[in-house]
């Protein structure tokens, strides 16, 4: 699948959600292919459907006629029209928002935050300069009293990247918090 265009990708991924199961199998494919006949009253053969979602290797470019059907499952008119709206997407599309934050340059060392997140995570932190922070305070969380953090900003509403938590002098994979909704709390105390 990795050899088609970002558009190409992203309609397959759409049609996937849409149809609410997972196309792996080559029973899925049949399904599927039956679906958008009963459905659409318009043939894609299993095999199509295997070679767009990679289940066979083959390296053939997709028929036009074919990405217009799965568009149309979508409620688009075309292909051209499924990747106008693409394109125009802010879903998918950069854009500026607004958000409280806190950054860390704006910080004394020993200033001090609390942070959480859903559903019931709380960490107190004390900066201790160069974007680094202390863990003094913690509920409900990975992340552990003691534990050392470089973080450059908080942004309520965002999850919280963080490169790596420094704990008992080791450093752990990334870590990410509030993945689902971001923060809830964000102070400065």
């Amino acid at each position: 699948m990795n050899i088609y265009k970002p558009e190409v990708v992203e309609l397959l991924t759409l049609v996937e959600t849409k149809y609410a199961h997972p196309l792996h199998t080559s029973t899925d494919f049949d399904e599927f292919s039956l679906f958008l006949k009963k459905q659409m009253h318009m043939q894609v053969s299993t095999s199509t459907l295997k070679r767009l979602w990679g289940y066979v290797n083959d390296n053939h470019t997709p028929r036009l006629r074919t990405l217009d059907i799965l568009s149309q499952y979508l409620g688009y008119e075309h292909f051209t029209h499924f990747c106008t709206w693409l394109k125009s997407s802010t879903v998918y599309n950069s854009s500026f928002f607004t958000a409280k934050q806190i950054l860390s340059k704006e910080l004394t060392v020993e200033s001090e935050l609390e942070i959480g997140w859903a559903p019931n995570r709380y960490l107190r932190l004390r900066y201790k300069g160069d974007a680094l922070f202390e863990v003094t305070e913690a509920r409900q969380s990975k992340l552990l009293t003691g534990d050392c953090f470089e973080v450059s900003s908080f942004l309520m509403g965002q999850p919280l990247s963080l490169p790596y938590i420094l704990r008992n002098g080791q450093r752990t994979p990334p870590f990410i918090a509030g993945r689902n909704g971001g923060l809830t709390l964000l102070n400065r105390l």
